[in-house]
């Protein structure tokens, strides 16, 4: 039980502290939740891949998360439309369902967790934090494939099936994350070092701008979204982005012989709740735009309880 409070105490409360701090200020000052996204989007996530690409070695275990995160999403989808079907959903209501289910917050929540836990007690050593570069680096993975996924088949799953291929191309290659991975990487392999030019420095600001920022950013969303407790659609989406996620990515874990750090960073990330990006692509879509926000609402409060559930499971399964 201790544990279990030290956990609760020093990784999820800060989080949502800072959610909470994004929340009362956008009920005061009504903050445009479109151009903190932008911000996060179009600076701060593409800074911090690029710094962590170019500063962590990557090891064959990293593709492998590759494979992983396809599987994942694959069985996600399957569980989502057996779900959809069983409860004679329309089209555009099974597709809301379906990005609610295999698109979880790895941005927002994932990022902010993974440095708050891998940066603190009991990972910390001498001082130093040995673990954190190894997580991050696997968080990156995820946060990469996933955004990737959720602008090609999340949209052609809100647009219920209307973007075409270009469109999907288009939209991906707007991101500037698609960017800065190979950037980071060719940069990195052709020794070519940066690290004592101003841009670095530049690249650090970013970089530790990106957990608070994205936290604020998920307040101010939540902030403009209403509360239902009593949506049955939406506590199905919020039972199986929460119970059955992670037990899906327990099971997956073992498939792929994963251990330690990895497996660590793998369940707690696959643990956060539905992406606050379906709810916005939902609404880009006109396409069942309260029940995606209610779902992200939903599924962010529980999450508090469920998160630290998996954090500690995390530590009992998977042993640093």
């Amino acid at each position: 039980m201790a544990i279990f409070l030290h956990i609760l105490a020093n990784n999820i409360v800060p989080v949502f502290i800072l959610i909470a701090f994004g929340y009362i200020i956008s009920k005061k000052f009504d903050l445009s939740v479109f151009t903190l996204s932008k911000l996060n989007f179009y600076l701060f996530i593409p800074g911090f891949i690029f710094y962590n690409l170019y500063c962590t070695n990557l090891s064959p275990e990293m593709f492998k998360i590759l494979f992983f995160c396809i599987l994942y999403l694959v069985f996600n989808d399957i569980t989502a439309r057996i779900i959809a079907k069983t409860r004679k959903y329309d089209i555009g209501q099974a597709s809301a369902f379906k990005n609610s289910i295999m698109f979880n917050n790895t941005g927002n929540i994932g990022v902010s967790l993974i440095t708050l836990i891998f940066g603190s007690a009991p990972f910390v050593i001498n001082g130093k934090t040995p673990y954190l570069n190894e997580a991050l680096t696997v968080q990156i993975m995820i946060l990469v494939f996933t955004n990737v996924a959720m602008y090609t088949i999340g949209f052609y799953n809100a647009g219920r099936g209307k973007m075409n291929f270009k469109e999907s191309i288009h939209q991906i290659f707007s991101m500037p994350s698609i960017y800065a991975i190979p950037l980071a990487l060719l940069l990195k392999y052709a020794n070519i070092d940066i690290t004592t030019t101003p841009l670095w420095s530049t690249l650090e600001y970013i970089k530790n701008g990106l957990v608070p920022m994205a936290l604020l950013t998920l307040g101010v969303q939540l902030s403009k979204t209403k509360f239902d407790f009593k949506d049955i659609n939406v506590n199905i989406a919020v039972f199986t982005r929460l119970i059955l996620g992670p037990i899906l990515a327990i099971i997956l874990i073992h498939a792929f012989g994963f251990f330690g750090v990895i497996a660590q960073t793998v369940l707690i990330s696959c643990s956060v709740p539905t992406a606050v990006n379906t709810a916005l692509i939902a609404v880009e879509c006109d396409n069942n735009a309260n029940f995606a926000s209610q779902e992200v609402m939903v599924s962010t409060i529980f999450s508090c309880i469920t998160l630290t559930s998996c954090i500690y499971l995390a530590r009992v399964l998977f042993p640093v």
